[in-house]
């Protein structure tokens, strides 16, 4: 009988995108694979686009940290998500849970020790979410991006220190092929603008407040998350998306430098393929701080700048990003030395032999 494997992970598409990279290699080997997300999540329309891969949508609640009257209602939903997939272990039978975090995935981690499923959570940031604090009691082990992580986790024998995970195909771009796919001249570098996956409103005003400015120096690719595209900005040397799926490994191979958010996912693609940063994290009242923090780690090591974004102004992105293109050979020779393979090959490991 062949095994069988349950992803979950939602919410944002950084709690999708290792689960996708990590996908196709137990479907090659033949194992039966399911995903639980929730009802409506991006998780749902990612991973729909997978096929041999069966999506169980749960209902979820957001356990927010702050006075919201949707808290009243929530641990309802987060009640009824855990008897859902309690429901589902008991159908599908898997031999290990796979987490990579987001509220949807706590009811799936309880559910599992319920059953008596092992689990395995992914952390990615260098402190964990609440959704994994909150779950990690119940799992089996916790995989772990930055060797730092251990100290904020009191089950310090669950940790296992894995490193960035960066999928096998976001390094297989080809810089022709996004340069043809813009209409970009071979010969000016390219700046990529990346907001997150609902795109920032203080961000995509000043790029385009800076346009003249920029594109003096750079052609500028601005993912500027679903809704925000203004048509009548459009012109030659820019181009607007609201985001970037199959052709993204091709844009980034021919990016030169980045400004993004500070989510550990795309942080650690870009150090991947060697893309000098500007970071500019998400604040406090915006999240938990954990952008802040990974921007930092970045800052330190000397791949990134960072401008914080309650500070932002055009003046200082141009400058910034004037500063980092000159000393760019800097922040590639740091980035050299980092010593990580980003491969999935540690966690797939891990996952088979959890899963005995």
């Amino acid at each position: 009988m062949s095994k069988r494997i349950v992803f979950t992970g939602g919410g944002s598409a950084g709690h999708v995108t290792l689960n996708l990279a990590l996908i196709p290699y137990f479907k090659k080997e033949g194992w039966e694979i399911s995903y639980i997300g929730s009802e409506n999540g991006i998780e749902r329309e990612l991973i729909s686009k997978v096929e041999g891969v069966t999506y169980y949508p749960i209902a979820t609640g957001k356990l927010r940290r702050y006075f919201d009257l949707k808290n009243l209602k929530d641990p309802f939903n987060v009640l009824k998500g855990t008897y859902q997939a309690h429901r589902l272990m008991k159908k599908l039978r898997p031999s290990i849970i796979f987490s990579k975090g987001g509220f949807v995935s706590v009811p799936v981690i309880l559910a599992g020790k319920l059953n008596k499923v092992s689990s395995i959570i992914h952390e990615s940031d260098v402190t964990p979410g609440l959704a994994n604090k909150i779950a990690i009691p119940f799992a089996t082990k916790v995989c772990v991006t930055f060797k730092d992580t251990a100290h904020y986790i009191k089950d310090r024998h669950k940790v296992v220190h894995t490193g960035a995970i960066v999928r096998k195909e976001i390094r297989e771009g080809d810089k022709e092929k996004g340069r043809k796919l813009y209409h970009f001249h071979p010969n000016k570098p390219v700046l990529l603008i990346m907001g997150g996956s609902l795109g920032s409103k203080k961000i995509n005003e000043i790029i385009r407040n800076s346009l003249s400015e920029l594109l003096a120096l750079f052609q500028v690719v601005h993912i500027c998350g679903k809704g925000n595209v203004k048509h009548s900005l459009h012109q030659t040397g820019y181009k607007q998306v609201e985001y970037v799926t199959d052709e993204l490994p091709d844009v980034l191979a021919m990016t030169d430098i980045v400004v993004s958010r500070a989510g550990s996912n795309s942080i650690f693609e870009f150090l991947a393929l060697k893309k000098p940063m500007i970071l500019i994290p998400l604040t406090k009242e915006q999240s938990r701080g954990d952008q802040i923090i990974n921007a930092e780690s970045f800052r330190k090591e000397g791949y990134a700048e960072v401008l914080q974004e309650d500070t932002l102004s055009k003046e200082k992105l141009v400058q910034t990003l004037t500063d980092v293109w000159k000393k760019k050979e800097d922040y590639l020779l740091n980035m050299n030395k980092y010593e990580g393979d980003f491969s999935t090959d540690s966690i797939i490991s891990l996952i088979k032999e959890v899963s005995e």
